[in-house]
Formats: structure tokens, sequence, C-alpha cells
């Protein structure tokens, strides 16, 4: 789990773990990946340990990490920097600082490819609904329908919705279901 704003006591007490006195060098692990692309070269760094989470009182917690994270644009020069915190239940023997930084970037690709379509395509934080279990059903929806527009081989989840939109029997199919006339 990423820790950011969502947990700000959380958040305020992790980066003394990785700083000394309780932070030494022995008890973190590190990886590191470079990657050029898209006008820019990017510098992740996962340090994990497990140095002080029994004092966390989170529960289930085996390892904290940081991720320092350095992009410089090519064209301009401009570097920006930022480090976020995080924590697992998995322990170091079956994830190390390499499996880990995967994760995390592999949480980037569920942000783009779900979450800000779910954000921007159907603008769902703007959402006045808000008793209940309605907010979970429709979003439940929502996400049934990106799917299955991903399955059925769309890019472009907006363009997909418009083209469906007045094309019911086509929605039918994607969903495996045949009208009888």
């Amino acid at each position: 789990m990423l820790v950011k704003g969502n947990h700000p006591s959380l958040e305020a007490v992790l980066p003394a773990l990785f700083e000394p006195p309780l932070g030494r060098r022995a008890c973190q692990r590190q990886a590191e990946t470079i990657e050029k692309g898209h006008g820019r070269i990017e510098r992740r760094r996962l340090t994990s340990t497990q140095v002080g989470v029994a004092a966390l009182a989170w529960p289930g917690v085996a390892q904290v990490f940081r991720v320092e994270r350095r992009v410089v644009e090519r064209r301009t020069g401009k570097v920006r920097e930022e480090v976020i915190y995080g924590l697992t239940s998995v322990p170091p023997r079956q994830a190390g600082p390499r499996r880990l930084l995967s994760w995390v970037r592999g949480q980037w690709t569920i942000e783009n490819r779900s979450h800000w379509v779910r954000d921007v395509t159907y603008d769902e934080d703007r959402s006045t609904v808000r008793c209940g279990s309605i907010p979970q059903v429709l979003a439940a929806i929502r996400n049934t329908a990106i799917g299955l527009l991903r399955r059925a081989g769309h890019r472009n989840i907006a363009a997909a919705g418009r083209h469906y939109a007045a094309r019911p029997g086509e929605v039918l199919a994607l969903l495996g279901i045949v009208p009888q006339n």
C-alpha cells in the first residue's frame, strides 16, 4: 500500500525509519531502475526495511519501503523529484526490493488504465451519490464497462462509449447476449 495523504499520521512516521538512528544502511535493501522514453529519463530507487515495523501498530506489516523518483525532461532539462512511502504484508523473502519496485510501477498502470478513465471519462470525482452502497455499485458498473470495452479491443474508452451509446444490440453482443426476435 502506498502511503501519501491517505494516512497523514503514518506518513509522518515512515521517513524516520529510513534515517539515522533508526534507519541503518545495514538493515536496508535497495533496487533501482532507469528508464528512457517519452522525452524523459526516469530513475526510481526503492529502499526497503523491516526495522521499526513492529512500532507502527499496523496489522500485518512485514516491511516498509521508500521510493525516490527523479525525472529529467530531456528537452528542457527540468528535474522533478518525488519521495513516496509504502508498506506491505509480504515478507522480504517473498518480495525483495526489485519485486516491490515492479509492484509500485504496476500500480501506476492500474492508475492510468482504470482510475484515470473513471475520473476523466466518467467524471466519477464529481458524483454526488453518497448513500449506502450506491457509490460502490456504480464504481463496479463503471469497472465492468471499462473491462468489457478493453476486452473488446478498445483503447479509447470515451470513444467506445460514444460508439455503443446508440447501438444497444452491440452492447448486448459484448455481454454475450444474442437478442431473439
